[in-house]
């Protein structure tokens, strides 16, 4: 249910910003927001505190935030904190994220690979994933991992290419538990 509530407030927050033409603003402040909330957790069980009442919070997200947040973000924060629901700040600014990204046509590639990556090898791999998705840019995010053996393995969202041996090696193993003698 917190993944649902998070995703109707963060497409509600996007289409807010959108419609200010206030989108790299959001996402400036919601990342610094996430970013202090996450290096101060005390000051984020204190706003999500169930016995502190809802004024308390408010005055005490003022004193920290009056001025440094745009102020649709921050009645967009004060709603959270009457709801009840300022400890799903992390959730709905992921949600805008993503909606972000996909608004500018931004694609988030995951990549793994048994070695690092050449330059080259990095920048192929990007312009190919360009050239077979809708995708204007790319943000490609890397990783090493040996078990792989070989190829590469890409995600991008819920799609995954898998050219790995090790994925060519059990599917042979499977192939292989099938036969039967």
């Amino acid at each position: 249910m917190a993944k649902l509530v998070s995703q109707v407030y963060g497409e509600a927050l996007f289409e807010l910003a959108r419609e200010r033409g206030m989108i790299a603003q959001f996402s400036e402040e919601l990342t610094e927001l996430t970013r202090l909330m996450d290096e101060y957790p005390d000051y984020l069980a204190l706003l999500t505190h169930p016995r502190l009442d809802e004024d308390k919070k408010q005055e005490l997200f003022e004193q920290v935030f009056a001025g440094r947040l745009c102020q649709e973000l921050s009645g967009f924060c004060r709603i959270l904190l009457k709801k009840g629901r300022f400890g799903e700040l992390d959730r709905i600014a992921g949600c805008f994220e993503e909606k972000r990204l996909e608004f500018e046509k931004t694609g988030v590639a995951w990549v793994s690979s048994p070695v690092v990556l050449t330059g080259a090898q990095k920048e192929k791999i990007e312009k190919r994933l360009l050239e077979t998705t809708e995708y204007v840019s790319m943000q490609m995010h890397y990783d090493v991992r040996p078990e792989l053996i070989g190829g590469v393995k890409i995600r991008i969202g819920d799609r995954v290419v898998d050219s790995s041996i090790q994925r060519k090696l059990n599917d042979m193993k499977n192939e292989l538990m099938k036969i039967q003698l």
